[in-house]
């Protein structure tokens, strides 16, 4: 597990937008919209966002306007996070260069140990800064062929949302780049602070890195899509075994229909997401309550401390034990044994 960032650096953490030209409009809004709904059970912001350009100039947005910063570059020499929106034309995209001044600059943050994250396209501005050499990385797939042949030394994977390497972060397009930052807040403050977050933002608390950044299938049509209720069923089943053919009576679908429709609207197949909202709500409780481990194993229907431990590891790469060693914020009162 990496550093828990929330406890390394004084609040309110400081996050440094830095835009370029021809910067993508929703990829920078991303950032401050996300990260302003952070706040602590006291409603105290966790997080102080702001956005500077090279020099402290006008940069053009692909949504029509201009952005006129308070801050150059300098606010990254003092930021714990340095996010680069995406952008639709410049060197970095076009010949993989990158202005000698942001590259000192970002090069500088991560050496002193800030955590650098892109957003969409601006993983080009990355490697074009040698920060993701000999990195796992991801970027918009439609991008995927140029990304390789300006960046052949850099291990690119367009099939997943988000990559979490270390200090440097990357992800796909446009509202990946929301799922990277709730990302880091579960990372920094925990499931609930980042739960609440998402629903501040009215998105979904959660989707896998690994995802698929795109649908292979058409999503249908509202009156087509029947499988949000079974997958509400299930959610209030977690204790349960929940079994396909079950999911699909929900539905009132045959077992194949349903897989389909259900991979169609989710990204994913009924298991994966079944084990998905386990593991999510195991470690909401790993965080929240006094459960033991058996009983938090029971509660989110894997049975056995042992079927826990190895889902999580697989998950996150650490077992629940030192996972609520990390992310405990407070002690909570303890609940009924029984389940």
């Amino acid at each position: 597990m990496r550093n828990n960032w929330a406890m390394t650096t004084s609040p309110p953490h400081r996050i440094a937008v830095l835009a370029l030209d021809d910067v993508v409009g929703l990829d920078l809004g991303t950032p401050s919209q996300v990260f302003s709904t952070a706040r602590s059970a006291d409603g105290v912001s966790m997080y102080q966002v702001e956005v500077c350009t090279p020099g402290g100039r006008p940069v053009r947005s692909t949504a029509g306007y201009q952005v006129t910063p308070e801050h150059g570059l300098e606010l990254i020499e003092t930021a714990d996070t340095v996010i680069v929106p995406g952008i639709h034309s410049g060197a970095p995209l076009t010949d993989g260069t990158l202005d000698d001044e942001v590259t000192a600059a970002l090069r500088a943050a991560y050496e002193r140990g800030a955590r650098i994250m892109s957003i969409c396209t601006s993983a080009f501005v990355l490697a074009a800064a040698g920060l993701l050499d000999g990195r796992r990385a991801t970027t918009h797939w439609a991008y995927a062929d140029r990304f390789r042949r300006l960046h052949p030394d850099v291990d690119l994977d367009p099939d997943v949302l988000f990559i979490d390497d270390d200090r440097v972060l990357t992800s796909a397009g446009v509202a990946a780049g929301i799922d990277l930052c709730l990302h880091v807040i579960r990372t920094d403050h925990g499931t609930e602070v980042a739960n609440r977050a998402a629903r501040r933002c009215v998105v979904p608390p959660w989707r896998e890195g690994g995802q698929a950044q795109y649908i292979e299938h058409p999503v249908p049509k509202v009156a087509d899509s029947s499988t949000a209720t079974a997958r509400e069923w299930a959610r209030q089943r977690l204790h349960e075994p929940v079994s396909l053919r079950d999911l699909a009576e929900q539905s009132r679908m045959s077992v194949r229909t349903f897989t389909r429709r259900f991979r169609s609207e989710t990204g994913l197949s009924p298991a994966q997401w079944l084990l998905q909202q386990r593991t999510d709500h195991a470690r909401l409780l790993l965080e929240t309550t006094d459960l033991s481990i058996d009983q938090v194993a029971r509660r989110c229907g894997f049975g056995t401390a042992a079927a826990l431990r190895q889902q999580l590891h697989l998950r996150i790469g650490v077992a629940p034990s030192a996972y609520r060693r990390a992310f405990r914020r407070q002690p909570a009162p303890a609940e009924p044994a029984s389940v």
